[in-house]
């Protein structure tokens, strides 16, 4: 059934993802905000994404219903949508979900089973968030859990499918989360969908070249001290990498500045696994980890309350850097190991 037989007297809706935003948990959002708004005009619709990063996101759309302060007047939300995350990763949004009428859960990440939601689309085969985006607009989405649909003669008669701004915001969510395709989550499916998506018009190669590649000054200092600064460990099969808070200070940097930073250590002749560790605060880190296929990074995270995927993931851990890395590599030669054995 079509997501919006379930929201025709839905005058509240929210939608939120994980804390610290990447592009692919922003343009699911934000492209799910702006369907959600075309579809149900009379509707507020709110988007919760704190530490968004305008700058990184310049090319996206519907950034005026961000909320970054978490802040509403709406008690309770006829709906809310829980996108590219699970309950546990939506910070202070969280209790907007819990309480709201209906609860809606996007996700393709293997970490999350079963789906936190009334209504519940977990792919963990897809390649990101805005691919099942794209599913739920287009009423492709098989939806598990239930809910009630909306009354007879409420659901809104509107054409369904994308418009011009919400294909480039989706479009920019698959670019960032699939490495401009490159990454193995990237499936014929969602080449096709990528396809459907530039037929909108946009300048899409612009936007591979300003989303992807693209960085600012700040981020060039800041990925040239963590290469300077990298070790190589595990016979040279992995490579981490510290920055510290006086560091970022330093550059003036923030977390957004960070985006990439990780992926291009694994981009080093030699190396299966990449590690890179900011320090948020004192004894707290934020870990990134990335792969080529060698090790389920994803695994590793799981053993520190994070997630992700088997090539990209990523935890938050409060001890020394030494320590988080020690532990770290256990997991991450555990599993070189065995791939060693099989």
């Amino acid at each position: 059934m079509n997501i919006l037989n379930y929201l025709g007297n839905c005058r509240t809706i929210g939608v939120s993802g994980h804390i610290r935003p990447d592009g692919d948990c922003v343009g699911s959002c934000l492209g799910m905000a702006l369907f959600l708004k075309k579809c149900l005009p009379e509707a507020r619709v709110d988007v919760f994404l704190g530490d968004f990063a305008a700058a990184l996101h310049k090319n996206m759309f519907g950034t005026e219903m961000i909320r970054e302060d978490y802040e509403t007047d709406v008690e309770h939300y006829d709906a809310f949508f829980c996108l590219d995350c699970e309950v546990s990763r939506l910070g202070d949004a969280g209790p907007y979900f819990r309480n709201a009428g209906l609860k809606v859960n996007i996700d393709h990440h293997v970490s999350n089973v079963c789906g936190c939601g009334d209504l519940n689309y977990i792919v963990p085969e897809a390649s990101s968030a805005c691919e099942l985006v794209y599913d739920v607009i287009t009423g492709n989405a098989e939806f598990t859990g239930y809910a009630e649909p909306a009354p007879c003669g409420s659901v809104p008669a509107v054409n369904g499918m994308p418009d011009a701004q919400i294909a480039q915001d989706l479009y920019i969510g698959m670019v960032t989360d699939t490495g401009v395709f490159m990454y193995s989550n990237t499936s014929r499916k969602t080449m096709e969908i990528a396809g459907k998506l530039i037929d909108y018009g946009f300048d899409y190669p612009a936007i591979i070249r300003e989303v992807f590649y693209e960085k600012t000054y700040t981020q060039q200092q800041i990925l040239g001290r963590a290469l300077l600064e990298s070790i190589r460990i595990l016979d040279g099969r992995c490579l981490f990498s510290v920055l510290g808070r006086k560091t970022m200070m330093f550059y003036q940097a923030t977390s957004a500045d960070l985006e990439g930073v990780a992926a291009q250590l694994l981009l080093t002749e030699g190396i299966d696994c990449a590690m890179l560790l900011c320090e948020l605060k004192p004894m707290s880190y934020k870990i990134s980890l990335r792969s080529n296929g060698a090790v389920d990074v994803a695994k590793v995270a799981q053993q520190f309350g994070g997630g992700g995927h088997v090539r990209a993931a990523g935890c938050t851990v409060n001890a020394q850097w030494r320590d988080i890395v020690n532990q770290l590599t256990k997991e991450i030669e555990k599993q070189l190991e065995a791939s060693a054995l099989s």
